[in-house]
């Protein structure tokens, strides 16, 4: 059985880049909480369903929700780890939109 401290290297990476994203592209908690059409989720969407070799070739998806610069596909893990930080944030605005922070 698995417990809290059985953390995977995926976990790991998510972890370290929803702390880039705010450390290196200044998405502080205050930035995130001024989305509330789910956009971040909806940022997620992308980077999880998206092939990244197709996506950078046409540009940023249609449904992406910022400026098509924002928009970097890399490979199948990178843009899967940044659909599952997104998401993170995302959990995390409503957290703090409901009192939960």
């Amino acid at each position: 059985m698995s417990t809290h401290r059985d953390v995977t290297q995926a976990a790991l990476d998510v972890l370290a880049e929803r702390q880039r994203q705010q450390d290196v592209e200044g998405w502080a908690p205050d930035k995130d909480d001024a989305y509330q059409a789910g956009d971040l989720a909806n940022a997620a969407a992308c980077y999880a369903l998206t092939d990244p070799i197709i996506e950078a070739a046409r540009g940023a998806p249609f449904d992406w929700p910022w400026s098509a610069k924002w928009w970097k596909p890399k490979s199948r893990r990178a843009d899967l780890v940044r659909a599952g930080a997104l998401i993170l944030a995302e959990i995390e605005r409503i957290d703090r939109a409901e009192g939960r922070a």
